[in-house]
C-alpha cells in the first residue's frame, strides 16, 4: 500500500472512529518527538550505571509476587540499596498497589507513608473486586507504614506535617498525571539531597516510555533536570543532587555485570 492510500485509509478510520486520534496523540513516538524537539535528548535520559552507584550491589527483595502490575525484583532492590545508602528515615510512595515495595522499604526505612485511591473510587471506576482487594495485600498489617486513601492530584501533602527524604512515584503513568506527581515530588522533599525514584521510566530496562519521560520533565523545576538519570537494569529514573559519570542507554549493549538470582517460594 502506498503513502496516499494508506493517509486515504488513516482518515477514512479516523472519520468513521475519532477516539483513534487519541492513540496517534498519545503514542510513544510522539512523545519521542515532544521530548527530542523540547530537550533534545534523543537517547533518553542519561543513564547512570547501578554499579557507579553501588559497586557491590546486594539486597534481599521479600516479598515478592510475581504478578503483574508490579516491579521487577532489581526496581524495589534499588529502593532498599538506596533507603540505605542515603540514610533515608521518612519514605513516601504514590501508588500502592500491592505493597510490595513499601513493605520492602519498610525493612530499612523507620517511617513509611505509601498513598492511594481508596476503595470506594476505584469501586466507582468499575475495578473489579479482586484487584481492589489486592491493594495493600503485602504491607497493610506493617507498623512503620501509614496508608493513605486519596487521589495523589487532590490530596493536601501538607497535612502529614512531613518532609520526605525519599519520594517514590509508580501512580497513574499517562503524561499529565506523572507531571503533576513530578511537581508533588518535588514540593515535599525535605532537602536538596532528598531522592525521587520514578517507576516505568522504562518499558523494559532498555526501552523509554517517552510519556513517562516527558512528564518527568515537564514536572522538573528546569534547575534540577542535570540531576535526573535512568539507572542502568532498571525501569526507574531518579533524581540525585551528585554528579556521576554517565552514558547514552544502548539497547542490545553487550552486558557489563552479572546478577545472583535465587527463588524462593514462601
Amino acid at each position: 500500500m502506498n503513502k496516499i492510500s494508506k493517509l486515504f485509509k488513516g482518515l477514512f478510520l479516523l472519520l468513521r472512529k475519532p477516539y483513534l486520534l487519541n492513540n496517534v496523540i498519545n503514542s510513544n513516538e510522539n512523545y519521542k518527538g515532544k521530548v527530542i524537539g523540547k530537550y533534545k535528548m534523543a537517547h533518553g535520559l542519561p543513564q547512570l550505571d547501578i554499579k557507579k552507584i553501588f559497586p557491590e550491589f546486594k539486597e534481599h527483595v521479600d516479598p515478592f509476587a510475581f504478578l503483574d502490575g508490579g516491579s521487577l525484583p532489581i526496581d524495589i532492590a534499588l529502593l532498599k540499596a538506596l533507603a540505605r545508602k542515603f540514610n533515608v528515615k521518612d519514605y513516601l510512595e504514590i501508588g500502592t498497589w500491592r505493597g510490595e515495595s513499601v513493605a520492602n522499604v519498610a525493612s530499612v526505612v523507620e517511617n513509611c507513608y505509601t498513598l492511594n485511591l481508596s476503595d470506594e473510587e476505584m469501586l466507582k471506576m468499575n475495578l473489579t473486586p479482586d484487584y481492589i482487594k489486592s491493594h495493600r495485600f503485602f504491607s497493610e498489617n506493617l507498623k512503620n507504614v501509614k496508608h493513605i486513601n486519596a487521589h495523589s492530584h487532590r490530596f493536601d501533602f501538607d497535612s502529614l506535617k512531613t518532609k520526605f527524604d525519599m519520594v517514590f512515584v509508580d501512580g497513574d503513568h499517562h503524561y499529565e498525571s506523572v507531571k503533576k506527581d513530578t511537581q508533588t515530588a518535588f514540593s515535599i522533599l525535605k532537602s536538596d539531597d532528598s531522592i525521587i525514584v520514578w517507576h516505568d521510566y522504562a518499558a523494559s530496562p532498555e526501552t523509554i516510555r517517552w510519556d513517562v519521560m516527558n512528564g518527568i520533565l515537564d514536572g522538573c523545576p528546569r534547575e534540577k533536570r542535570n540531576h535526573l538519570f535512568h539507572i542502568s537494569n532498571t525501569l526507574c529514573a531518579v533524581y540525585l543532587n551528585e554528579k556521576f559519570i554517565v552514558e547514552n542507554m544502548k539497547p542490545y549493549a553487550v552486558p557489563n555485570k552479572k546478577f545472583r538470582v535465587t527463588v524462593e517460594m514462601i
